[in-house]
């Protein structure tokens, strides 16, 4: 195996950690809730701005890991009190136009309340630097570690959903919350819980993206596209879906953007080969949804059957 396919290999399951830390929670919401949030890319944006200024402010990355999921699971919950309440009972449309407008409204907060200067987040001293993998291969100690998190992540949401009290509520609340109700649970407490852990996910994909990418106002929708494309690929509502979809389209996306210019290279005259692969390297992701698709409609893994 060739040293440029291991670390495409590594930056893939990097990319499908951070996009599976969007899609949990966005599962989570959709899956359970049934609302179509597109806001929530928006707590992703906010938990990178938060960690950025806490880390320039105090210099200490974990004040920046506090202040990411503190500031975006708060904005998420007051978000879920004020807005999302308001649409359980609404069709998909309303949802839709409501957490549009949300959006919108969140770019300009977080341009009155942090300005729009885009802050920039060095990566911390003890996750700076490489690690010698394999003779000619040495990988960044920060993207390992993201790895790590996003794996550790995954774990913990699988126990939680699967043993314990909360867990059996969520999927009770998910197959028929009216049910679930009648028994004496607080649904409505639920729903604030799932949605605030779903914001404390994105929080937690903002700071580990701000010191690797810039942080700016809109970031939030350019990646909310492919965290779609993560849960329809891995089956709606489905947390076991959303890991896998997240590694599909990690790799996809890692493997499309070294391999597909080097092949097109290879076969084409330049000026054909660079535009060309610019335009496959963008379109492989939703090829391979729509291939995906063909086969199994409901996705790789969905929540029933």
């Amino acid at each position: 195996m060739s040293t440029l396919l291991i670390e495409q290999i590594l930056n893939g399951l990097q990319y499908g950690a951070m996009l599976f830390l969007l899609a949990s929670g966005l599962t989570l919401i959709f899956g359970i809730m049934g609302v179509i949030n597109l806001t929530h890319g928006s707590f992703y944006m906010v938990g990178a701005f938060c960690a950025a200024y806490a880390a320039t402010a105090t210099g200490s990355f974990a004040a920046a890991v506090l202040a990411a999921l503190v500031g975006a699971g708060l904005y998420g919950l007051v978000m879920e009190l004020v807005v999302i309440r308001r649409l359980y009972a609404r069709d998909h449309l309303d949802q839709v136009l409501a957490t549009f407008g949300m959006i919108l409204f969140t770019n300009e907060l977080v341009s009155v309340v942090f300005g729009r200067t885009p802050p920039f987040m060095d990566i911390p001293s003890f996750l700076t630097g490489t690690v010698a993998l394999l003779p000619g291969l040495s990988y960044p100690v920060v993207r390992l570690a993201f790895i790590l998190v996003g794996a550790v992540v995954a774990v913990g949401l699988w126990l939680l959903i699967t043993r314990t009290r909360i867990g059996m509520l969520i999927r009770a609340g998910a197959d028929d919350r009216a049910m679930v109700d009648a028994l004496g649970v607080d649904i409505r407490r639920l729903f604030s819980l799932v949605f605030a852990l779903g914001a404390v996910l994105c929080g937690l994909a903002g700071v580990m993206t701000a010191p690797l990418l810039a942080v700016e106002i809109g970031m939030g929708e350019r990646i909310l596209i492919t965290t779609f494309v993560v849960i329809v690929v891995g089956g709606v509502g489905s947390v076991r879906g959303a890991a896998v979809g997240a590694l599909i389209v990690g790799m996809i996306d890692s493997l499309g953007r070294a391999y597909i210019p080097i092949t097109l290279y290879e076969l084409l005259p330049p000026e054909i080969a660079s535009t060309l692969a610019a335009g496959l390297v963008s379109a492989s992701i939703y090829v391979a949804m729509a291939a995906i698709l063909l086969v199994r409609p409901r996705g790789l893994l969905p929540a029933r059957g």
